[in-house]
């Protein structure tokens, strides 16, 4: 299959292209920066640049292109409307004219969490899926991908694209751009048992996503490592996550403090990504029980941290 792959010189592009490739696709990468597997330069909220990527021959769509979280302090609300809605309506309907019947795009989880969930307010952990509602984005990023999804869920209902939206958790290697003060590679190790997985894993359940799409018709999945706990244990997470951890992993602490890492005593949220797992049959390879593993063996962690890395669009 020849797959228009945007976003293609970002952090998930660099892994998701290979990924298509290794699977029998061909791939035509279109950025608003050059990288190596770029084809095509422009922005997705430009609907000329969208053809002219389309005109090169193309089956399906996988859109990753958008701009992130970090970027608000960079470019204004306007700049999101265009590149996270209009680019996302300029590719659906591309895709709806040239007759496509799949069409992927990357959201994330980051749309599900109010300043209550962020803050953490809550007496235990939220709970986060599917069904979580209703929703209250923070910032502009989140506005705008709950609407990119919307028009995903419109195209397929009144035009039969079949799409797949895939909320993400989180997956970046550099640190957190709401600076902690904490070991990053240590939150990193933590975020695996709760609100993240790797860049590996977002990739391969793209390439999954694409090869189910039509089966599926609209389907909307969250993504992340599957967590070691169960929703009855929310409370509990809340007020002694440490007792929970120590119970499934029993050396966790002790390679924790060998490491000079703190230990988790409450997490606040839970990605539930068991939806995924049941339609899409994808379930992430790397999770919690690697880290501690990658310990033991004092090998490297299994997830990219790179504080430094250079990011082409910065």
């Amino acid at each position: 299959m020849r797959v228009l792959l945007t976003g293609s010189s970002g952090w998930l592009g660099r892994f998701l292209a290979p990924a298509l490739r290794a699977a029998g696709h061909t791939v035509t990468g279109l950025d608003v920066v050059p990288g190596p597997e770029t084809h095509v330069l422009g922005s997705v909220a430009s609907r000329a640049v969208v053809e002219r990527a389309m005109g090169l021959g193309v089956d399906a769509v996988i859109h990753s292109a958008a701009l992130h979280k970090p970027d608000i302090a960079r470019y204004p609300v306007s700049a999101f409307v265009d590149v996270n809605v209009t680019g996302t309506l300029n590719l659906l309907e591309a895709a709806r004219a040239a007759g496509h019947d799949r069409f992927v795009m990357t959201s994330t989880t980051s749309l599900m969490i109010s300043e209550a969930i962020r803050r953490e307010d809550a007496s235990e952990a939220v709970w986060l899926d599917e069904s979580t509602g209703p929703l209250a984005p923070r910032n502009i990023y989140g506005v705008t991908k709950l609407a990119a999804e919307g028009l995903c869920r419109l195209y397929a209902k009144d035009h039969g694209l079949a799409c797949m939206v895939l909320r993400t958790s989180r997956f970046f290697p550099e640190d957190d751009d709401t600076p902690t003060g904490a070991n990053e590679e240590n939150l990193k190790a933590i975020e695996l048992l709760h609100r993240r997985l790797t860049v590996e894993d977002a990739a391969a359940a793209h390439v999954l996503a694409l090869e189910k799409a039509p089966d599926l018709g609209f389907g909307l999945y969250l993504l992340s490592a599957p967590p070691p706990f169960a929703r009855s244990d929310a409370a509990a997470l809340k007020r002694d996550a440490a007792a929970l951890i120590r119970e499934r992993f029993p050396d966790a602490e002790a390679l924790f403090a060998a490491r000079g890492w703190h230990f988790p005593t409450s997490l606040g949220r839970v990605y539930d990504p068991a939806l995924a797992e049941q339609q899409l049959g994808f379930r992430c390879r790397t999770d919690f029980a690697a880290v501690l593993q990658a310990l033991r063996d004092e090998a490297p962690m299994p997830f990219a941290h790179d504080p430094a890395i250079s990011r082409p669009w910065r």
